[in-house]
């Protein structure tokens, strides 16, 4: 995870990465921050949106943030303290209902959320 490298415009995943969706078909989706009525927000490859419904690839669950006040600057500049964000591991696939909001992110914040270390307890 975020140490994906893109040779000729195809990503690849090293061996033994978290994630079980081919990097190939990641392969122009849109890398979002999704907000929902009760799930909370999440990070990830926007794989379908049907009216409330999205389906997210390479999905990361964004708890706690620290060095950005919104989401929105979220979705800009990603956050500035990585080191004291709460964000688990990714999940290959998630769908979620009752989306209310939908961000997509810069290259910038992309790279700040997916070089986040994964948080544990």
């Amino acid at each position: 995870m975020g140490k994906n490298i893109i040779i000729d415009g195809v990503e690849y995943v090293p061996k033994g990465s978290e994630t079980s969706v081919p990097a190939k078909s990641l392969k122009g989706k849109k890398y979002v921050i999704v907000r929902t009525y009760s799930a909370g927000v999440f990070a990830g490859y926007l794989e379908r949106k049907e009216g409330q419904n999205v389906i997210l690839l390479q999905a990361r669950r964004l708890w706690y943030w620290k060095g950005a006040n919104s989401l929105s600057e979220l979705s800009q500049e990603g956050v500035a303290f990585p080191g004291d964000c709460k964000f688990p591991c990714e999940v290959p696939e998630i769908e979620l209902d009752q989306v209310i909001e939908v961000l997509p992110c810069t290259e910038k914040a992309r790279l700040s959320i997916l070089n986040t270390p994964i948080w544990k307890q």
